[in-house]
């Protein structure tokens, strides 16, 4: 830095405002150290800042989601990103892949970096371990799914409404026997999803068959032999509805190898790549994955600058999108 301040003939403060962003300096002066930078080849040492600073602030935060390849916790990340990049803020990003035991490593390596504030798609049935993190004076919101035995900030989908509404959509269209095909029923969104499909079948009279209400263990690799069996059976349902995006592909992808893709009605939870050039068209009921990163970023950041409010829960809704698969009638009797 001092080098910098030499090469733009400027104040060594003043090199530090410039790079810390502050609004303040002026547009000449900002100009003079932005070429001595280029010429220089600097680059800021966030560690090294941290270090120094009495606030300890490493301008970074962690999110840790299921799995980042997963392409609804992508879109997550980026809205998450949009907001920290223009406080000029890095994203790091672990997968827990369901564990709550790597939950709690990932938890333990950011803090041990420094970061300053955790976004947390919650695996671990116990988040009172986070105290001692908050205690420290880390920022904590969870996402997609609330904490337990801790209070935070928490970020949500409406995912039983959303369920009712797709499962009712079906309904519209004639159909009686709905499959229901979801995530671990241990997990948040896909309990909150069953309970949407099962209000739906009771609030418009339909016996619940236990026979159709399939969990997969392993999403990508359960959900197409699940879905043959219940396609092929000698009671098949005439719909199915899909709780979760990965089991979406892969039920999809049976429904088109067995043929019955325009036979068997189908709803999918979450949107997924290509949905709407198939034939039919895939339709689903989509959450706000962006809006959700973007809303949970916001509140982190306020908490970081100094609002100690009491929590809030932030719902987002969902909507329904009809593309053909949602409205094919069942076959005659």
């Amino acid at each position: 830095m001092k080098e910098v301040a030499a090469v733009a003939g400027v104040s060594l403060s003043t090199v530090s405002r410039v790079v810390n962003h502050d609004p303040s300096v002026r547009g000449e002066l900002r100009q003079k150290v932005a070429r001595a930078v280029e010429i220089l080849g600097y680059r800021q040492n966030f560690t090294a800042s941290a270090l120094r600073r009495a606030d300890g602030i490493s301008s970074s935060i962690g999110l840790i989601v299921e799995d980042i390849a997963n392409p609804f916790f992508s879109a997550m990340q980026r809205g998450i990103e949009n907001v920290a990049r223009q406080r000029g803020v890095l994203t790091f990003t672990g997968s827990t892949d369901e564990l709550p035991e790597r939950e709690q490593q990932l938890v333990n390596d950011f803090g041990a970096r420094g970061v300053d504030g955790l976004i947390v798609v919650p695996a671990s049935g116990d988040h009172g371990y986070l105290l001692r993190d908050r205690d420290a004076g880390i920022a904590l919101v969870f996402i997609d799914r609330p904490g337990r035995f801790i209070d935070a900030d928490t970020v949500l989908s409406d995912n039983a409404s959303g369920a009712y509404a797709g499962v009712s959509h079906l309904i519209a269209a004639g159909h009686h026997r709905i499959a229901f095909l979801g995530d671990r029923g241990t997990i948040y969104t896909a309990s909150e999803r069953l309970r949407g499909y099962r209000k739906a079948l009771a609030d418009h009279g339909i016996p619940e068959d236990p026979e159709l209400i399939r969990h997969t263990a392993r999403p990508a690799a359960d959900a197409y032999p699940v879905t043959r069996e219940f396609v092929l059976g000698s009671n098949a349902p005439t719909a199915v509805f899909s709780a979760q995006n990965l089991v979406t592909v892969e039920a999809v992808r049976a429904l088109h190898d067995t043929g019955l893709q325009r036979r068997v009605a189908f709803v999918g939870f979450d949107d997924v790549a290509m949905a709407d050039i198939l034939d039919p068209g895939i339709t689903v009921v989509v959450q706000d994955a962006t809006g959700l990163g973007a809303t949970a970023a916001e509140l982190l950041f306020s908490r970081l600058e100094g609002f100690d409010g009491p929590f809030q829960e932030v719902v987002l809704t969902t909507s329904l999108i009809p593309r053909g698969s949602g409205e094919i009638s069942p076959p005659a009797s």
